[in-house]
């Protein structure tokens, strides 16, 4: 006889904790254990920035658009996965490196147009641009600011809290 939960053992994809995987997940470290890789949250994304990561499993690509916390890949999944839409939805935030066009002293306020929270403001420095400060407290990890990015010097993930 087989014993399934050994062979999952073995056969089970190692999660990057910093990956975002979807708003509301409940214990993202059982993730994998418990997601069947259905498709319904990725067929009900209304911007469709849920794709199929490593082992097909359902990860958040803000590389196409951002997330509007709409709670549909939530209402549609058949597993136990999503704590409630009154709960917040992940702890991820966002970065921006130094690649940056500001940074290099090239004008761009690309990702502060696009952030409806107002967590990416433009700061006069004398002697250059304007530059990008990131108010982590407003950041809702939307990712708004990342598809808009001609450097993609922007990054969202779970592990930017705290300035790690």
């Amino acid at each position: 006889m087989i014993d399934i939960s050994r062979r999952r053992f073995f056969s089970r994809t190692r999660v990057d904790e910093s990956t975002v995987r979807l708003p509301w997940l409940a214990n993202p470290a059982q993730f994998t254990d418990l997601c069947t890789r259905c498709g319904k949250c990725a067929d009900k994304c209304e911007t469709k920035i849920i794709t199929k990561g490593d082992g097909g499993f359902p990860s958040v690509d803000f590389s196409i658009d951002e997330c509007t916390f709409c709670y549909q890949c939530a209402d549609v999944c058949p597993e136990s996965l999503f704590l409630p839409k009154a709960d917040a939805p992940w702890n991820a935030k966002a970065t921006i490196n130094d690649s940056c066009l500001a940074k290099q002293n090239v004008e761009c306020r690309s990702c502060g147009d696009a952030c409806e929270t107002m967590a990416i403001r433009f700061k006069l420095e004398i002697g250059k641009v304007a530059q990008p400060n990131l108010d982590l407290d407003e950041c809702n990890g939307c990712g708004a600011c990342v598809s808009v990015c001609p450097t993609s010097s922007i990054n969202v993930s779970n592990l930017n809290n705290n300035g790690r």
